[in-house]
């Protein structure tokens, strides 16, 4: 008799155990598991939400067309470009750049590189990459340039290579003031000269 009370108390303890088991334990470990998916779900959405932002900032064939002073226009075009801001600026990110400045006599510098940045504010824009610039009969080939608005002037930087009708010219820097049309040409070193092959 008291092996059968025996069972049946044991019987009982194993039933509550496993009630009391399936309540508490049971539902918080389906809860955890349910908020781990869901921080899990949400971390990817983010990480789409990133991807989709950064290819809506995208664009092709992007062309600006500005009014510098009177009579001077200032036109930049490329293939592909990405908008992005900085302190409240927008800066574009170009690739295959082409550019035209236009003077009050007519006359046009073209610049084309593989990359630009575009200050949409104040429309300076540095080129590099293989620059290339050409006025008149004149090019200069170039790592790097860059087209100040605010001082008006362009400088043109690192493994400059100037070809015109008077001849070839090497240099380290080439400075042009956008008003004046004056230019300097010179070295990072002083010690250094400037190559000059003339075409007569």
């Amino acid at each position: 008799m008291n092996r059968i009370i025996q069972l049946i108390l044991f019987s009982f303890l194993i039933i509550i155990i496993f009630v009391f088991y399936n309540k508490y334990f049971k539902k918080n470990h389906k809860a955890e598991t349910a908020n781990t998916l869901s921080i899990t779900s949400s971390s990817i959405q983010k990480e789409d939400d990133l991807t989709n932002q950064k290819e809506n900032n995208i664009i092709k064939n992007l062309k600006y067309e500005i009014s510098i002073r009177e009579n001077n226009d200032y036109e930049i075009m490329s293939e592909l470009s990405e908008l992005t801001y900085k302190d409240g600026t927008e800066i574009i990110l170009m690739t295959k750049v082409t550019a035209i400045l236009t003077d009050e006599n007519n006359n046009s510098i073209i610049i084309t590189s593989n990359k630009a940045i575009y200050n949409n504010n104040n429309y300076n824009t540095s080129f590099e990459d293989n620059v290339k610039i050409q006025y008149l009969n004149n090019i200069i080939l170039a790592d790097n340039m860059f087209l100040d608005f605010k001082e008006n002037f362009i400088s043109v930087k690192n493994n400059i290579k100037y070809n015109g009708s008077l001849g070839n010219l090497e240099a380290d820097n080439i400075k042009i003031n956008l008003i004046t049309k004056k230019i300097d040409v010179f070295m990072n070193n002083n010690n250094e000269n400037i190559v000059i092959t003339s075409s007569k």
